[in-house]
């Protein structure tokens, strides 16, 4: 259930989902969903099984015939790892995996989603993060049967026992100092992520958001030709990306590539992957980028909305930008469509359609966000000169006995920063 650190690349997985009353489409999305993760993963679906059910069983997820058959149908096809749509909780996993046996490997969707998010780790906040999350997944699920701890990295099964500790004890005292440690590490690089989003703070700041696979990274390419990695991989973006890129008008702004959304996402991996969203939470503008020609558009736009309401972020920082537009479905009436989001920007990330729209959008919400100041800058200030030019819009100088008078153009967060750094006073 745990050891989600060694399977071959071609693996063959069988994917195992309950429908409940009502949600035959939704099911149907969520395993399409699922194939694509364990592709990502590098695993092969082969089959997927499916059961009806009033309610998840309490102790099997599946009725316990049914199990049965999902482990004849694994023997048959040489199934080598089950996967489950939803989180089983520690009860659910061990009873599984009594029924199905130790041959088959058990895992369930945050398992997987643990796993991508490992592979794809590079720095080391997202390295830090993962290992939180991956820890605070496997606390619960300790048991004699199921602690695969010796086989992660440092060496946790061989720890000295205290006074009338159990191996399985001492995992789990191991395993709680190590959800201290990296909750310790991640404070102190959320610190010096502060610090550097307090620099950039003199900037107009864009943040991109949405569901996984969207197209962030080509959107951000496309843009500032940052060199962002871009795969029809989901997870692939687990590092938040800060690029700058310069307006028509000559103005720049940083626009930054955060971790994508998913449904069911862990909620080890909601909490630990916050720190990445703290980009979106500080950002003048948010673009929230959606897939128009997912037939689920609107369920992704919803799991956007929904992560990012804890933030508190005013609606009007917010822009929806709908990616993908030269591959909307026949069967789509995308004129209804836009009545419904009036306010959206249609677009085409990777076929450069409709950025014009959009460049002209951010540029409007800059100028809503600008103030036109006087200032009186002394001829030796030669600092504060070279500030002005570089932070803000010189519309006209002029030179008097002991001062330069500039009327210049600036976004109000960067005049507030730079009256405070410099202590000028403008009219």
């Amino acid at each position: 259930m745990t050891d989600v650190n060694n399977r071959n690349d071609t693996e063959k997985v069988l994917l195992v989902a309950v429908e409940l009353p009502g949600a035959g489409e939704k099911t149907e999305r969520s395993l399409e969903e699922l194939s694509r993760l364990t592709e990502t993963a590098g695993g092969e679906v082969v089959d997927t099984l499916v059961q009806a059910r009033p309610t998840l069983h309490s102790i099997h997820y599946l009725g316990k015939g049914k199990l049965q058959t999902l482990k004849n149908l694994c023997e048959e096809l040489g199934v080598e790892t089950v996967i489950f749509d939803d989180e089983l909780d520690p009860g659910q996993a061990k009873a599984v995996q009594k029924i199905l046996g130790d041959g088959l490997k058990v895992l369930d969707r945050s398992a997987l989603i643990l796993d991508i998010f490992q592979q794809h780790a590079r720095t080391r906040e997202a390295k830090t993060q993962v290992a939180l999350a991956r820890a605070e997944y496997l606390l619960p699920r300790l048991t004699r049967q199921w602690t695969h701890l010796e086989r992660q990295a440092g060496g946790i099964g061989g720890a000295r026992r205290g006074p009338g500790e159990t191996q399985i004890e001492i995992d789990r005292r191991l395993l709680r100092d190590q959800i201290k440690k990296l909750k310790k590490e991640l404070e102190k690089i959320a610190l010096q992520r502060s610090t550097q989003r307090k620099f950039r703070h003199e900037f107009f700041n864009v943040a991109l958001v949405g569901y996984t696979n969207a197209g962030k990274s080509t959107l951000m390419n496309t843009l500032t030709d940052a060199g962002v990695d871009v795969e029809d991989q989901l997870f692939k973006t687990l590092d938040t990306t800060v690029r700058k890129m310069t307006m028509p008008n000559g103005r720049e702004v940083y626009l930054s590539d955060t971790v994508g959304f998913i449904q069911k996402l862990p909620h080890q991996l909601v909490a630990s992957f916050r720190s990445t969203l703290k980009e979106a939470e500080s950002a003048d503008l948010l673009i929230k980028l959606v897939d128009i020609s997912d037939p689920d558009f609107r369920r992704h736009l919803a799991t956007i909305d929904r992560v990012l309401k804890d933030f508190e972020i005013p609606e009007k920082r917010f822009l929806t930008v709908f990616n993908k537009a030269d591959r909307v479905p026949e069967s789509m009436n995308v004129t209804l469509v836009k009545r419904e989001y009036p306010d959206a920007v249609w677009i085409s990330a990777k076929e450069a359609i409709g950025l014009s729209r959009l460049i002209k959008e951010i540029q409007s919400r800059m100028d809503e966000n600008t103030i036109i100041r006087t200032v009186d800058i002394p001829h030796q200030a030669g600092d504060i000169i070279a500030a002005l030019h570089e932070h803000t819009r010189i519309l006209s100088q002029s030179h008097e006995e002991d001062v330069t008078r500039f009327t210049l153009q600036a976004d109000r967060d960067i005049w507030a920063y730079l009256t405070k750094k410099f202590h000028l006073k403008g009219e």
